[in-house]
Formats: structure tokens, sequence, C-alpha cells
């Protein structure tokens, strides 16, 4: 089974089907769903500015995010590179204790996350 581009309909499965912020579904013909484009403002809520992060962003060249509880590895992953044009090597996600999805993304060695994060006004 090929996965579907954005622009194609999806049959639903008989169980359920999970609908990510990227796959953003609206009602089409009976029994498929279509996809809707990718929004990377619905997947990163909000950088973060703790003292760990912008450690991270010192040394480790990691960025942080709150992120979408639906939002997966991939989704985060995706919505970096466009929204900040970068390229991406690793992501981490974590659930906090204050009920929060956080992100950590880890940045190519060509791609500087102060740069970055100078330009969402953390440092």
């Amino acid at each position: 089974m090929t996965t579907p581009n954005k622009t194609q309909n999806v049959k639903q499965n008989a169980k359920s089907t999970v609908v990510t912020p990227s796959m953003k579904a609206t009602v089409g013909k009976p029994g498929f769903v279509t996809l809707a484009p990718f929004d990377p403002y619905a997947v990163l809520k909000a950088p973060l500015s703790t003292e760990k992060s912008i450690r991270q962003i010192e040394f480790e060249n990691k960025l942080a995010f709150v992120v979408d509880q639906r939002s997966t590895k991939r989704d985060v992953k995706e919505a970096v590179e466009q929204l900040f044009k970068v390229k991406v090597t690793a992501v981490n996600i974590q659930n906090s204790v204050q009920g929060q999805k956080r992100a950590y993304v880890r940045l190519a060695s060509g791609s500087l996350a102060s740069d970055v994060s100078a330009d969402l006004g953390l440092i």
C-alpha cells in the first residue's frame, strides 16, 4: 500500500482513523477522507524559553517547542523545516508533568539554532 499524497482521498479504516494536525480531515465521498494541506502553525504552539532550552540552543544546537497533543515526530519535523527553512536531523517528544507535549528538535550542523532563536526573540 502506498502512502497518499495530501490531495488524494484515503479510504477510512473500518475501526477508526486517527487524524493528526497534518491530516486535517474533511468529509468527501462516503467512506473517504480528504486530506487538507499541511498547516505547520497547527503543530507548533510556542517556543520554550526555559534555562534548559536556552542551554540546548547554545551547546547542543537544539530548539524546544510546545506542540499540539496529537502531533507526531514527523509532523514536528515537517513544520520546523517549513517555517524556519532549516534541516532537522532528530526530533524527541516529551509529555511534561504540566500536561504539555514538548518537542526537542536537533538541527543539522549547517543550520544554527541560535540564528533561529534570535529570529524568534529568545536570545
